[in-house]
């Protein structure tokens, strides 16, 4: 059975005998430690360690396009404040893993939106020209093939910001529910320019739409504005027979769930444990396997060390054996995790058989 058919097996509760073991990878603080604990610079990861990448993809470009003038606006030795691509403003610190400071935004309410949506339009520019040679990587790599699906509200979070877009759900809903469907038509068109070319596994997107204690945005808000370009994505998949469609969402996701069900999307990722305790388990029994989970590993215990990462594995087995989850750290691992605990972590993925 090949790592593709693997993948696909568990996901449709079909036969399967082992777990893929996969690399996501690590903070840039992580690899640091990792380099002086004995990682080689000069090979890659996903060798060294004898894992996959999540993926494949093969993707047009769905976000903004053209992409706004990058802009320096300050510069010292401890930050940078730019004017990024998307057009926000942001104060980047320098040597350290942190959320940017964000300043101002070009999007701010209705009169900065017809700026972003010429920008959100067809274009065969959007196409890579190299797409026939990426089409025929993936279908070599052996991996899962995935393509992009975009963001239906998280990318409108990152250009507005988290207060804007509160004041543009209480003002303007009529213009959320406009901003989402302009880009699920584009996502849509780029599903067909890819789609008939090749045969996909699962369409990606990405939100980050949730924080510790819930979403940014009420579950009304979000069935009534949102759900619907889920949905119209979603069905453009079936049309291609591409049944599983990830969105990766960090933070209190069990809010938002049952309404990207509703949208069509049936595969969680990463499902954080962290500080808000997410429950692969609790999901199953509530929802059945209708929703999959790529992730649920609680990444802080693989730190601790083999007693700890055994007691993680274990906990998660009923449900490896059942189908539907394929285990994963649940974010970029910190450095705290030594390279001799995490490689620990992906042998005893490896060895399990089933």
């Amino acid at each position: 059975m090949t790592t593709r058919e693997l993948w696909q097996n568990i996901m449709h509760y079909g036969e399967f005998d082992r777990m893929p073991v996969i690399h996501w990878g690590g903070w840039e603080e992580t690899r640091r430690r990792w380099l002086s604990e004995g990682l080689p610079e000069d090979v890659s990861e996903h060798e060294y360690f004898g894992a996959q990448p999540m993926s494949a993809g093969v993707n047009v470009n769905v976000g903004l396009f053209p992409p706004f003038e990058e802009e320096i606006i300050e510069e010292t030795d401890e930050y940078r404040i730019v004017r990024q691509s998307d057009g926000v403003v942001c104060k980047d610190w320098k040597g350290r893993s942190c959320i940017p400071h964000y300043i101002d935004f070009t999007l701010k309410d209705a009169s900065g939106w017809p700026e972003y949506k010429k920008r959100l339009q067809p274009d065969p520019a959007r196409i890579p020209e190299d797409i026939e040679a990426k089409i025929c990587q993936a279908e070599a790599a052996d991996l899962p093939i995935s393509v992009s699906t975009g963001s239906m509200i998280g990318w409108i979070r990152n250009w507005m910001g988290v207060e804007n877009l509160a004041y543009l759900c209480y003002d303007d809903r009529d213009l959320l529910a406009e901003m989402v469907d302009t880009i699920a038509e584009l996502v849509c068109w780029g599903l067909d320019q890819v789609l008939p070319k090749v045969k996909a596994d699962m369409g990606w997107g990405w939100e980050d739409i949730c924080f510790r204690s819930g979403p940014l945005v009420s579950p009304a808000i979000f069935k009534e504005c949102v759900v619907p370009g889920y949905r119209k994505v979603a069905d453009k998949l079936l049309d291609y027979e591409v049944d599983l469609y990830l969105v990766d969402c960090d933070g209190y996701i069990d809010d938002l769930v049952p309404l990207w069900l509703e949208g069509g999307v049936n595969v969680m990722f990463p499902v954080e444990i962290g500080p808000w305790k997410a429950d692969p388990y609790a999901f199953r029994k509530k929802y059945g396997k209708e929703l999959r989970v790529f992730g649920g590993i609680d990444k802080l215990e693989i730190a601790k060390g083999p007693e700890a990462i055994d007691a993680e594995i274990a906990r998660r087995l009923p449900l490896m054996k059942e189908g539907g989850f394929i285990p994963l750290p649940d974010h970029l691992i910190t450095p705290e995790t030594s390279l001799e605990d995490y490689k620990y972590y992906l042998e005893q993925i490896r060895k399990l058989r089933f």
